[in-house]
């Protein structure tokens, strides 16, 4: 089996900064894309960030140039850089990967619990 474990939310004031981190752990042979998405309360689910193995990223329109998504490929760990934080960005952050374990040769998703970003003065 596969977790990913992720860290570092909280609350902070808006113009703040905050670092995620997630780690995945487990039988694993390789990771793919790996991704940040968050929901805030009432909201669908959305992609914020996403880098693949060869450190190629996206990230959606609205946090361009505050996020910055990176990863460790030898930890199986990927981060989320926010800055310039604002009240809109609060919602409850997810880590998401494409993982291929040991011994297969099939590609399946992994969620984390989700970690709670608060942006409130």
């Amino acid at each position: 089996q596969v977790q990913l474990v992720e860290s570092g939310g909280g609350l902070v004031q808006p113009g703040g900064s905050l670092r995620l981190s997630c780690a995945a752990s487990g039988s694993i042979f390789s990771i793919n894309t790996m991704d940040w998405y968050r929901q805030a309360p009432g909201k669908e689910r959305e992609l914020v960030a996403a880098i693949t193995s060869g450190g190629s990223t996206n990230y959606k329109d609205s946090v361009k140039g505050r996020f910055t998504i990176s990863r460790d490929n030898a930890k199986n760990t990927v981060y989320l850089q926010m800055n310039s934080l604002k009240p809109e960005d609060t919602a409850v952050y997810y880590c998401h990967a494409e993982v291929r374990r040991s011994g297969t040769l099939i590609i399946t998703a992994y969620w984390g619990q989700g970690t709670q970003v608060t942006v409130s003065s």
